[in-house]
């Protein structure tokens, strides 16, 4: 008999697996799974070397697998200050002073979480609070809910903005009524005015920045990733956090379209190519966003009649397109929220797929979001992916005035997970980090408890397959990840408490206790 490297011994494993649905420990040679079964089974793979976990309370469960990550953004989010739960205005000004304290006079200062809610001043912060704050450096803080930002003078000088400059289209540049001077609030696209100004980080500023935010994913109990890169340049970051030892988690990219000819030439490179790190697919942008009004509908939002949104490409120019990529053999991920985006896309893939046949394509349409019992069956006959991120539920619902926006008859629609699932499409989890959270549980806890239209609740078994199963069936991984068998690779999270045990209002405080990648304990270092 093999002696195995590591051995954990637990009361409670949850594999995933319904030939074995539990266990009571698992054995693990280099980086895989070679045993799974109960503590006698185990035994004979304990040897001198064997190093051996004794788990009391914990759950182990699949390593989970995020499947819509903005990696590079959330690295940057993680240098910027954090401002959740920030309790009052002038506690912003203190932590705004003490950072300018220590950065170099003339640098950008950037922060975001802030809430007005929550403040006892119980108003909107302006540019006077930020230039008491700092005067010396440009301030921009992001409003929690993403779509609104307050600047400070020094901001809207670098940027040029003045009492005169127009408000761009779809966005709001807020003046005070008497002087006309900006208020510094920017709303919806006139954030973009000071964004474009901002400057690049350095290539190793990003991948500091990226290697800080792999630690903090492999804190949340993330051991595979769906890496949403914007750029090339992303690309060699993520192999030199390879290169340099500085990867611990396992990556599954999602590139642009306008680098397609760089990705073509990397397919055959060992280095971005195998178990650790793989090209995956193409990324399309259908339409926008439900918060912005910019996602595609067929009918003009309940709250502004005079838009629908906006298509992003002709159905002619993305059915070009996509019948490209497909001739290709390049896998499609294509971003799609309102009714009328997708109900384009799944028409073009349903030509694509008759004039050009291929069985197991495994295309995914990502967040999905305005959907109708018409769209849900041509998905489920396409076997379409759906991408969700389960938290933005919560999000568009409670900061983003979906039922506003959208009515009631079509907010009923809006992510109706328990719907897909009955209707055996394969739904996959993320987080859409850094909009969201990171956390795979706070994702969990949405799905299992959203308030919002109920009948579209999912139990837990449900949710965690979407970031176990269903995610490692995404990514054509289903052999080799996704679930706790023999033969698979040894990605674990071992968890504090049963998730389907915890009360579902709970969920998301569940703890991580412990990160396994490949047989190697990543979190705790």
């Amino acid at each position: 008999m093999l002696e195995a490297d590591l051995v954990l011994i637990a009361c409670n494993v949850l594999t995933m697996n319904p030939a074995q649905p539990h266990a009571e420990a698992i054995a693990i040679k280099e980086d895989r799974i070679v045993k799974v079964g109960t503590k006698e089974e185990i035994n004979s793979w304990i040897g001198k070397n064997t190093k051996v976990l004794e788990l009391k309370e914990e759950t182990v469960i699949p390593g989970l697998i995020d499947t819509h990550l903005h990696i590079a953004d959330f690295g940057r989010f993680l240098t910027w200050l954090d401002l959740k739960g920030v309790k009052s205005i002038k506690e912003i000004q203190k932590i705004i002073k003490k950072r300018a304290q220590g950065t170099p006079q003339g640098k950008w200062i950037l922060g975001q979480g802030w809430d007005q809610t929550s403040f006892t001043e119980k108003r909107i912060l302006n540019i006077q609070d930020l230039d008491e704050a700092a005067l010396d450096h440009p301030v921009i803080l992001y409003h929690q809910s993403g779509c609104m930002c307050v600047v400070n003078n020094k901001a809207l000088e670098l940027a040029g903005v003045t009492k005169e400059t127009n408000s761009p289209s779809g966005g709001t540049i807020e003046h005070e009524p008497e002087t006309g001077e900006p208020t510094g609030v920017l709303r919806e696209n006139a954030m973009n005015l000071i964004w474009k100004v901002i400057p690049d980080p350095d290539e190793e500023e990003v991948l500091d920045a990226t290697s800080l935010a792999c630690e903090k994913i492999v804190e949340a109990g993330v051991t595979s990733v769906h890496w949403i890169v914007s750029s090339w340049s992303e690309i060699r970051i993520i192999q030199r956090l390879r290169a340099e030892n500085r990867l611990p988690i396992r990556v599954y990219i999602l590139f642009p379209v306008d680098i397609l000819d760089q990705i073509a030439s990397l397919r055959s490179r060992k280095d971005i190519d195998d178990d650790w790190v793989r090209i995956g697919g193409v990324k399309l942008f259908a339409d926008g966003s439900l918060a912005a009004r910019t996602a595609s509908l067929k009918e003009p939002y309940s709250d502004d009649i005079t838009t629908k949104g906006k298509l992003l490409y002709t159905p002619k120019e993305i059915s070009a397109l996509v019948a490209k990529l497909h001739k290709a053999n390049f896998r499609l991920a294509i971003h799609a929220m309102g009714d009328q985006a997708i109900e384009m896309v799944v028409s073009i893939l349903e030509k694509t797929l008759k004039e050009s046949p291929k069985k197991n394509h495994r295309y995914r349409i990502e967040h999905a979001a305005v959907l109708n019992k018409e769209l849900i069956h041509r998905i489920k006959k396409l076997g379409v992916i759906i991408a969700v991120q389960p938290r933005t539920i919560i999000s568009e619902f409670t900061s983003w005035s979906a039922t506003d926006h959208l009515g009631l008859k079509r907010a009923r629609w809006l992510y109706p997970l328990k719907t897909l699932i009955k209707e055996s499409i394969w739904v996959s989890g993320g987080s859409d980090c850094p909009m969201e959270q990171i956390s795979p549980f706070s994702g969990i806890q949405a799905a299992v408890t959203r308030q919002f239209f109920p009948e579209e609740q999912i139990t837990v078994d449900e949710a965690l397959r979407m970031y176990t199963v269903n995610a490692a069936y995404a990514s054509f991984d289903e052999n080799i990840k996704g679930s706790i068998e023999e033969g698979k690779l040894a990605d674990l999270t071992v968890i504090s408490r049963d998730p389907r045990t915890t009360p579902p209002n709970k969920i998301e405080d569940i703890k991580v206790k412990m990160t396994i990648v490949g047989g190697k304990m990543v979190y705790p270092k």
